[in-house]
């Protein structure tokens, strides 16, 4: 059996380093962790990058994350999946307990369950989930799921819903088997019948059970549990071409042309990582002067990135072309057009930016320079672009007046720099997290 264990994440700095630690010797037994965050704010995805073979990070939600973590996965090369919240420890000897019940015949199963927390009553809470798995054959995502990877492709994977994704996964895998049922407990945290109650949390799960069971949207379902939705947006990345004597020409003093050149191409390729990794939405990379340089080309062919040219004109005229491009195409979902040049930029600030558009009409990344690294638009506004005095300090100001003036909401968030002058160049140098 080649076991790989995927664990989704999402602001879990507090406890991943301890729960990842715990299966350490899993790893050293050969068992490949993958660890799949949903968008964290805070720096889980450092801390755990050391302790497992792969972090991914994938659109917020159970289900896209566990199944992103499943392909990585199968390209480990695993033939059994145990999918394991970042709040559950797993029973000693987990490993050699699922390798027996597969070698006895099962395709999939799951663990009794014990819930960690301050109630009294929780102990009973976790018997009747265990009595209620085993009497209906359906596994709840605490009870760390585990299943032959060919089966759990064949059944599709999860559904992509924001909640009761191990209900309706267990639901399809049961068409096939039933499920081995392991006396073994894992330990979940009870922190959320905790923090909202225990009468009020069974309630409210038996409810939200019910009304799943009747054909209830899981969206809606999500919202009455708690879950933020999950903030979506298209993305374009401005970006011009690695030509020695085109890009970055105010770094050439520094640098040199072909340095200058150099430096241009790693801003796209990171750029573009941040920009994936935000996981939001569709992605295009739209250079200049056109799309056939090489590393354009490259991107396009090798990993698949969409590119297109950018249009002539000034850089707003550009952006209000790549904006329109979007907004006809997909008129609801909100956009972000970034800039290459700010190293500073993570995919949180992105991922912030992207909930902004849920309430706001605009959200807007400053830069310290007095321009923008990012700015993002809930729908069309192509004012928004005009008549500013572009590449001056006064590129951010009249941006909010344009939208103010559209009565555009507009969130600002802390700013970020740019690598403009040869300054900069050595602020982002001097830096010892850089990468």
């Amino acid at each position: 059996m080649k076991l790989a264990i995927v664990v989704p994440v999402l602001d879990e700095a507090d406890q991943v380093s301890s729960r990842l630690q715990a299966l350490a010797p899993y790893r050293a037994d050969g068992v490949h962790v993958v660890v799949v965050d949903g968008g964290s704010r805070d720096d889980t995805v450092q801390r755990a990058t050391p302790l497992v073979d792969q972090v991914l990070v994938a659109p917020r939600g159970r289900s896209s994350q566990m199944n992103a973590g499943a392909r990585a996965a199968a390209a480990l090369g695993a033939d059994t999946l145990l999918f394991l919240h970042a709040d559950t420890r797993l029973p000693e000897g987990a490993v050699a307990l699922i390798g027996r019940a597969m070698g006895n015949g099962a395709e999939w199963g799951r663990f009794d369950v014990h819930i960690e927390g301050r109630h009294p009553l929780l102990p009973m809470v976790a018997t009747l989930m265990n009595l209620r798995s085993r009497l209906t054959g359906i596994a709840t995502g605490d009870q760390a799921v585990f299943v032959r990877r060919r089966l759990f492709e064949a059944v599709g994977g999860f559904p992509e819903q924001p909640l009761m994704e191990d209900i309706a996964l267990s639901v399809r895998l049961r068409q096939v088997s039933r499920p081995a049922c392991l006396r073994e407990h894992v330990t979940t945290s009870g922190r959320r019948w905790d923090r909202h109650g225990l009468w009020a949390t069974i309630v409210l799960m038996w409810r939200l059970r019910a009304a799943y069971a009747r054909g209830a949207d899981p969206h809606a379902l999500a919202l009455r549990y708690g879950y933020r939705p999950r903030a979506t947006a298209a993305l374009a990345i401005m970006a011009k071409a690695p030509v020695p004597g085109l890009a970055k020409t105010r770094l050439v003093p520094l640098l040199g042309q072909t340095g200058a050149a150099r430096a241009q191409r790693g801003f796209i390729l990171r750029a573009l990582a941040c920009v994936r990794a935000a996981a939001l939405g569709p992605v295009t990379l739209w250079c200049a002067p056109d799309a056939q340089h090489r590393l354009f080309r490259l991107l396009r062919e090798r990993l698949g990135v969409v590119t297109r040219p950018q249009p002539e004109g000034d850089l707003g005229q550009r952006m209000r072309v790549a904006m329109q491009a979007h907004f006809d195409r997909a008129p609801h979902q909100p956009w972000i057009v970034v800039g290459t040049d700010c190293p500073a930029l993570t995919p949180a600030h992105l991922q912030a930016m992207a909930d902004a558009l849920l309430r706001h009409g605009a959200a807007v990344l400053p830069a310290e320079d007095g321009g923008y690294v990012a700015l993002g638009l809930a729908r069309s506004c192509p004012s928004v672009f005009e008549g500013v005095d572009w590449s001056t300090p006064q590129v951010l100001a009249q941006t909010l007046e344009r939208l103010n003036a559209n009565g555009t909401t507009c969130v600002e968030l802390p700013a970020l720099w740019d690598v403009d002058e040869p300054a900069d160049w050595l602020r982002w140098q001097a830096l010892p997290t850089r990468s």
